[in-house]
């Protein structure tokens, strides 16, 4: 469920290969806030629910 959503919103945000090789630092910045979104999306819906 983790991989599919960081991947869903890699799509819809326009992260991609190309981003991470011209600037490094805002690829990382933006899948790490990619992938914070997703795992409060997975602890509400598997664990808190």
């Amino acid at each position: 469920m983790f991989d599919t959503l960081v991947e869903q919103m890699m799509k819809r945000e326009g992260i991609t290969e190309e981003l991470k090789e011209k600037n490094q630092i805002e690829w990382i910045c933006r899948m790490g806030n990619i992938q914070e979104r997703a795992t409060e999306i997975v602890c509400k819906e598997l664990i808190y629910v």
